[in-house]
């Protein structure tokens, strides 16, 4: 048996790491709308439980974005992070009575859910290729 028939192809380590990647990032949301609940709950850093909360779980999301960016492109990764955040922020504030719903609010946030939803179903692809710029005058030979 040779060597090469005892190597995991790359497509299935890269899978379990990828979906991994995918859970922290939905956490991350999570956490990004508790810490935005808590920045209003916080009156102006005044209050320190709510400030507490803010501090502590805005920091775990920025932590969670950051590992989840090893495996997911940024732009996708961030536009999901703000996306699924923004929605649960403000579910959670009509659910509360801070926030008036409607049906037209409703549908809007329905929209960004699922918008982030299609970012996570596209095909993952491979990153373009870096354009390979002109050297800039410093790194051009001198006549």
């Amino acid at each position: 048996m040779s060597m090469a028939a005892n190597r995991t192809p790359k497509s299935a380590t890269k899978a379990p790491a990828t979906t991994l990647a995918w859970l922290i990032l939905l956490a991350s949301a999570v956490l990004e709308a508790v810490w935005a609940t808590a920045l209003g709950l916080s009156d102006g850093f005044t209050r320190p439980l709510p400030t507490l909360v803010f501090a502590l779980t805005a920091s775990l999301s920025m932590v969670g974005l950051g590992l989840a960016v090893k495996s997911i492109p940024l732009g996708t990764a961030y536009a999901v992070w703000v996306g699924i955040g923004a929605a649960l922020t403000v579910g959670w504030a009509m659910v509360t009575g801070v926030e008036p719903a409607s049906p037209l609010k409703l549908l809007f946030i329905a929209g960004i859910v699922g918008c982030a939803a299609g970012l996570k179903l596209l095909p993952a692809g491979e990153p373009a290729a870096e354009a390979q710029l002109p050297p800039s005058p410093a790194e051009s030979p001198h006549v």
